[in-house]
């Protein structure tokens, strides 16, 4: 059984500090998600914790939004996110 993933942004940004990815959306993102974030380098697999639109908490935002995503490893700008099902 293969999981299925559908791209839902792209990372502008990383803190490498506070571990957090800023995030372009192109397609709806909630807490608790998964999802993979990738890259030539990158492969990080993970759930939704928490995510931020102008440091404050949401449970979900959708495409055209930014958002502050709590990661657990480090990605870089460029590095694709998608969702997993």
């Amino acid at each position: 059984m293969s999981e299925e993933k559908i791209e839902v942004g792209k990372v502008t940004h990383f803190y490498p500090k506070i571990s957090v990815a800023v995030v372009a959306l192109t397609a709806p993102l909630q807490v608790g998600d998964k999802i993979i974030i990738q890259g030539k380098t990158t492969r990080i697999e993970q759930t939704v914790g928490s995510m931020q639109i102008e440091k404050v908490n949401i449970q979900k935002a959708d495409a055209g939004q930014s958002i502050g995503l709590k990661v657990n490893g480090r990605v870089k700008e460029g590095d694709i996110v998608y969702k997993i099902r």
